[in-house]
C-alpha cells in the first residue's frame, strides 16, 4: 500500500466514528503521523486488545472483560430495580449521577422499523428472563425520549405489565435553572402532563 493509501485508509477509518467528519478525521489523522506516532501506535494496540477482550455481560449485556460485570456481581446493589437502558453510554450517564443503586439492562440499540431493527435484534426475550427471575420487583424504563425510544418504552411496558411486574419510566420535564421562554413546547407539554 502507497503511503497516499495508507493515509486515506486511516482518514476513511476515523471518519467512521460518530460525529467525525472528514476535515476532523483528516485533522485527527494529521496530528498522530505528524506529532504523536507513539500514541497513534498505544491507539492502535489498545483499540485491538479491546475488540478482542471486551464482551457481553451474561447478565445485563453491557460491556465486560469477564462473564458478568462488576456492577451485576456488586451484593450492595438493590437487586429488586433493574433499570433499562439503550446503551453503555447511557448506563454511564446514569452511574455517573450517584442516584441509582439497582442493576441494569443495556439493550444495545432500540426498536426501529424503518432500520429494520426488531425485538430479536436488541434482546428483548433476554431482557424479560432477566426481569421475571423473581428478584426483580421494578423495572425503569430509561430508554431516551425519542420516538424509537418510547416505542421500545412502550413495548417493553406492556409486555412486562402483562406479567404483573411495576414498570416506571424516567420522569421528563423542564430543566432546572432553565426559563419557560426559552423551553420548548414539547418539554412543557410533557411537564405538564407528568406534574407531581
Amino acid at each position: 500500500m502507497s503511503d497516499a493509501l495508507s493515509l486515506d485508509a486511516l482518514i476513511h477509518a476515523l471518519k467512521r466514528l460518530p460525529g467525525v467528519g472528514i476535515k476532523s478525521a483528516q485533522r485527527m489523522a494529521f496530528h498522530l503521523l505528524q506529532h504523536d506516532r507513539n500514541a497513534a501506535l498505544v491507539l492502535a494496540r489498545t483499540l485491538e486488545q479491546a475488540v478482542h477482550n471486551v464482551r457481553h455481560c451474561e447478565r445485563c449485556h453491557t460491556f465486560t472483560e469477564a462473564a458478568v460485570c462488576a456492577t451485576c456481581l456488586d451484593a450492595q446493589r438493590d437487586h429488586r430495580k433493574l433499570c433499562v437502558v439503550e446503551t453503555p453510554a447511557d448506563q454511564a450517564a446514569l452511574e455517573r449521577t450517584s442516584a441509582y443503586r439497582g442493576l441494569y439492562f443495556v439493550l444495545m440499540g432500540k426498536l426501529s422499523p424503518l432500520d429494520g431493527v426488531g425485538p430479536h435484534d436488541i434482546g428483548l426475550k433476554k431482557l424479560f428472563e432477566r426481569a421475571l427471575d423473581g428478584s426483580v420487583q421494578e423495572v425503569i424504563l430509561a430508554t431516551n425520549f425519542t420516538a424509537e425510544g418510547e416505542t421500545t418504552a412502550h413495548v417493553i411496558s406492556e409486555g412486562l405489565k402483562a406479567r404483573g411486574l411495576l414498570v416506571t419510566r424516567l420522569a421528563r420535564g423542564v430543566p432546572a435553572g432553565s426559563e419557560l421562554e426559552y423551553v420548548d413546547l414539547g418539554t412543557i407539554a410533557h411537564a405538564l402532563v407528568d406534574r407531581r
